[in-house]
């Protein structure tokens, strides 16, 4: 089975989305999601109100999703680890132990050739339309890693 991790700050914006999207558009018999953030401020939390109805709004439920704290034993149980922007992607690889640690991780918009900058942007502060544009960039970029990993397990 192969596992994927996303992970941005708190765990209740982006990553939550991106750990839904993207479990929508994989089998559960041949790949795990999941998501965390790097900081602790809402472990044990529910995703943010405003990402569950962008996602609900789009036949997606993370409403079951809890916020947990990214931790070195990812590194084990995980085959990729996505970070959402630069400063996660930075504080995760601070944890790795080795090489083969750090070759799991990757920003997430890295997997989009067509986006320049490389990091979601964090709606928290924002609107519902900053939830819709963040929904909509991780939608696209989770159909090109889907489209990948089915074609890798061939």
């Amino acid at each position: 089975m192969t596992r994927l991790l996303m992970v941005c700050l708190g765990n209740i914006c982006r990553s939550p989305l991106a750990h839904g999207i993207l479990q929508s558009k994989l089998s559960e018999r041949n790949f795990y999601v999941d998501s965390a953030g790097t900081a602790t401020y809402h472990i044990g939390n529910s995703p943010d109100y405003r990402s569950i109805e962008v996602a609900k709004k789009n036949n997606i439920d993370i409403s079951t999703q809890s916020a947990r704290q990214f931790k070195v034993s990812d590194f084990d149980t995980f085959n990729y680890i996505y970070a959402m922007d630069q400063s996660n992607y930075i504080n995760i690889i601070s944890l790795a132990r080795n090489n083969d640690d750090i070759g799991k991780v990757k920003l997430f918009l890295e997997e989009n050739t067509s986006i320049s900058n490389k990091n979601v942007p964090d709606p928290y502060y924002g609107d519902s339309t900053d939830f819709e544009t963040v929904f909509s960039l991780i939608e696209v970029t989770s159909e090109l890693i889907a489209k990948k990993l089915k074609r890798v397990q061939l």
